[in-house]
């Protein structure tokens, strides 16, 4: 009896399908037409794939050659820091990567001179500012280690640099907590250019946050002519925007007197 109705269902099963291939077959004649001549059809008719119910379509999977793939590979930067693996956007902070710069050595060409300019730092109104300064704080990061081999100093260019560029107290403060211990130690100086009254508040409120001995480094300078006097310019790279901002403090400390 099972067979039974199982030969039944088959059947009633083609019987549908023949009577819809009959509506769709271009005759007038309403016939029943070998199944053999319906597949004939579908391939024959582009169109009858969609009638008879199959309505999406497939683009195909675009290729991935092995220049776009090399280049894909420069556009992240795998580094270790603290002994864990992080990866850097390379592409998000292509534009930002100026701040910061090797300027060359001192004390018998030895000692590196490290320069961070702040005038390049991302505009903290960008939608994607954290995202870029997560980045670049790891570029930074990654690239001191890179630079520094023995005893160093460094160069913060602060002027020039408008309120909405200055990094924040948590980004200075990871900063800080995130440099390796070798480099914290071989760290001889830290000279500001053109402080700020706000990056003298900054450093003011980070004092809990940082050693004695790193506040001891710490030394401000009013003019490219009084750092001059202090470390050898000749590597130095000075942004336009602080040699203006340099010879405007001149004049203006001239015109005073």
């Amino acid at each position: 009896m099972a067979e039974f109705h199982l030969a039944a269902l088959v059947s009633g099963s083609w019987y549908c399908l023949l009577g819809h291939l009959n509506s769709a077959w271009p005759s007038p004649m309403r016939t029943p037409v070998p199944v053999t001549q319906y597949w004939s059809f579908l391939s024959s008719d582009p169109n009858a794939a969609n009638r008879s119910g199959t309505s999406e379509s497939y683009n195909p999977i675009p290729t991935y050659s092995a220049e776009e793939e090399r280049q894909d590979g420069k556009l992240w930067r795998t580094v270790v820091i603290g002994e864990q693996e992080h990866r850097i956007n390379m592409k998000i902070i292509e534009s930002y990567m100026r701040v910061i710069s090797h300027g060359g050595y001192y004390s018998n060409g030895v000692n590196a001179i490290i320069v961070f300019a702040a005038c390049f730092l991302p505009d903290s109104d960008r939608e994607d500012y954290h995202e870029i300064m997560e980045n670049l704080f790891l570029y930074v990061i990654s690239t001191l280690e890179l630079m520094v081999a023995e005893d160093y100093m460094i160069v913060y260019l602060n002027g020039a640099t408008p309120h909405r560029r200055m990094p924040g107290l948590g980004w200075l403060k990871k900063c800080y907590q995130m440099i390796d211990r070798r480099l914290r130690k071989n760290l001889k100086s830290f000279i500001i250019l053109h402080p700020s009254w706000f990056i003298r508040t900054i450093l003011t409120v980070t004092k809990p946050f940082i050693s004695t001995k790193f506040s001891s480094k710490i030394k401000y300078v009013n003019s490219l002519d009084e750092l001059h006097e202090s470390i050898p310019m000749d590597c130095i790279q000075i942004p336009e925007c602080i040699i203006r901002l340099d010879k405007e403090l001149k004049e203006a400390a001239e015109n005073s007197k």
